[in-house]
């Protein structure tokens, strides 16, 4: 019979072997599991993704960080982020990531998108979305000459407190594969953590700008001091924080003298600027009411100091420049601060190079020395604070060295580009803040 008897060794049609079933649930399993790992891995991607943002301390930075790491969790061959102006209707910046140097050879004429098309359907109608064809989309209005072929298209809001920072955009995955839900989900995702580091690195940026001003405040605008001619230059450490405990002073004296200062607190923190306030202006009291010569003015202060402060650790220079025998004289005290630079009228450099002292907040009871040196008509005499010349990668003696070929380079500008492109041109890596403060004698 066609259906067979029971017993006689025929299967039924519906009937499966045991081993097919378990193959097909070993299948099953097999899918599921790697759908699991799949997730895994696009969540650990997703973490990373956001933790290497995060660590971003510059808008710029935050900004391109989105783009790649976002192009890097869905295999994307280009991305973009498309920042709104203040009307939200159009794009004031645009970072692209992806194209070769033809491709932006190609576009180096054509100015970046505006927001118009697709970009400007996303911007109008903010959430996810994702397609098979960009030409095919209603609002769609082709690309400019030199612009890469693009069909796939996946694009998704960040918000920043509520309202939409920009548009980033990602196409052409490079397995040639649309865009599929999961890459929706995983770039959504990452949008809400990126309009969080946005937010962040913002405030952070209104902080640094904040506290490189109350830094400037701290500092003097310098006085008249005829004869001579005096300039100077403060440059905020680069990053993480911009406060810090560098500071210079130039001060006549009732005696005819004129005093320059330079120091360097340490740290780089509200303290360090505070402690820095407070040393300065206790110098300059002491300045007025002291008739005695460098070391014995920073001794007491020392003194002055560890009496009433905790201050941190701080090196200074301190220098007096007074007439003598028809031109001048420096004298000078150090409290373990690098030494000055002097520049001959022939543009010759030397350094000042003195039993430095030690730092102020170590130990006031140990005796500093004074040193002298004659400055003649047209000379140069430079104080900087180790920002200028500290790097990692660099011995300090060959950073100095450096700094005196910049001076002697830039000898003959006038005074105050003369300090300037010695800050701009500096031999340190600008980790820390940095002053530097000349004084010439007249020709």
């Amino acid at each position: 019979m066609a259906g067979g008897k029971e017993g006689d060794g025929t299967r039924r049609p519906h009937q499966a072997d045991p081993l097919q079933r378990l193959d097909a649930e070993l299948a099953r399993i097999d899918e599921q599991l790697r759908s699991l790992a799949a997730a895994r891995d696009r969540i650990q991607g997703l973490l990373g993704a956001v933790v290497a943002i995060n660590r971003e301390v510059e808008l710029s930075a935050v900004l391109h960080r989105i783009v790649t790491t976002a192009m890097d969790l869905v295999g994307a061959r280009y991305g973009a982020l498309g920042v709104l102006d203040e009307s939200r209707d159009h794009l004031r910046e645009f970072i692209a990531v992806g194209l070769s140097d033809a491709e932006r050879a190609a576009l180096y004429d054509v100015g970046f998108p505006l927001g118009l098309g697709v970009l400007g359907h996303l911007i109008h109608h903010p959430g996810p979305m994702r397609l098979e064809d960009i030409s095919a989309h209603p609002a769609a209005v082709g690309f400019p000459p030199g612009h890469p072929a693009l069909t796939t298209f996946l694009g998704v809001p960040v918000t920043v407190r509520g309202e939409t920072y920009g548009d980033l955009y990602l196409s052409q995955r490079r397995d040639g594969q649309p865009f599929d839900v999961h890459d929706e989900n995983i770039v959504v995702a990452l949008a809400s953590a990126a309009g969080i580091a946005i937010d962040n690195v913002r405030l952070l940026e209104q902080v640094r700008a904040g506290s490189e001003q109350f830094q400037r405040l701290l500092l003097p605008t310098l006085p008249e001091l005829r004869p001579f001619e005096a300039a100077a230059v403060y440059r905020p450490a680069a990053a993480p924080n911009p406060l810090g405990g560098d500071w210079y002073d130039a001060i006549p004296l009732p005696d005819g003298a004129v005093a320059l200062v330079i120091g360097d607190v340490v740290g780089h923190d509200l303290q360090a600027a505070a402690a820095m306030a407070s040393t300065r202006n206790m110098l300059r009291s002491l300045l007025f009411e002291l008739r005695t010569p460098p070391s014995a003015v920073l001794t007491q202060l020392d003194r002055t100091l560890d009496a009433i402060t905790d201050n941190p650790v701080t090196t200074t220079g301190l220098a007096r420049i007074e007439p003598a025998e028809g031109a001048w004289r420096l004298l000078w005290s150090t409290a373990g601060h690098v030494p000055p630079l002097l520049i001959t009228p022939d543009s010759r450099v030397r350094y000042l190079y003195a039993e430095p002292g030690l730092p102020l907040n170590v130990d006031c009871d140990q005796h500093r020395p004074d040193h002298t040196h004659p400055l003649p008509p047209g000379a140069t005499v430079v104080f900087f604070t180790d920002g200028l010349v500290e790097h990692p990668d660099h011995s300090i003696d060959d950073s100095l060295d450096q700094l005196a070929a910049l001076a002697g380079t830039y000898a003959d500008l006038p005074l105050q580009d003369f300090v300037q492109t010695i800050a701009d041109h500096h031999p340190s890596d600008g980790h820390d803040d940095m002053a530097v403060l000349a004084l010439r004698t007249p020709r």
